[in-house]
């Protein structure tokens, strides 16, 4: 029996009710609210193959960006599908090539230092907020008010990010 895949996809704008009516007649999708992010469910002997089935099948009906895994394999990896356009495709294979480096290699090198310079950012406009909570209030109240906060969203749903 082939195994499933669940996979994220991620939409360039929100998809139109056309677009997912025809696309919900041949695929079984959850969308979000806001229509810019979909949930799959693949057949495919692989994570890879599951993510290059489900682009092949949606990508002339949908807005797609980026489709990944939704859950990270045995190294704590997603796999990530990007269709890049000619432009990228070839400067990725000219930075790959002067690197000796496969150009998918050189992409997850990419993508890994925007992920750390946005978490640094982030942690950086937390630090930057909290320091004038600080001067007010002792570390005590800071964390009994986020304590009480995030406890109080429980029964909201999760905190959306920025």
């Amino acid at each position: 029996m082939t195994p499933c895949h669940a996979v994220e996809i991620l939409l360039t704008r929100p998809a139109d009710p056309s677009e997912l009516r025809y696309v919900r007649s041949s695929s079984r999708l959850a969308l979000n609210a806001d229509r810019t992010r979909l949930m799959a469910v693949q057949r495919a002997p692989s994570p890879g193959t599951a993510l290059h089935l489900l682009r092949r099948q949606l990508e002339t009906h949908l807005p797609l960006d980026v489709l990944s895994t939704h859950y990270p394999d045995q190294h704590g990896q997603v796999l990530l599908n990007v269709a890049l356009d000619r432009t990228a495709l070839r400067t990725l294979r000219r930075d790959a090539a002067a690197r000796g480096q496969h150009p998918g290699d050189v992409l997850r090198q990419h993508v890994t230092i925007a992920l750390a310079r946005q978490e640094e950012r982030r942690a950086r406009q937390l630090k930057e907020r909290l320091t004038p909570l600080l001067t007010d209030h002792t570390v005590e109240e800071v964390l009994a008010g986020a304590a009480a906060l995030l406890y109080g969203r429980q029964d909201h749903g999760p905190l959306a990010a920025p």
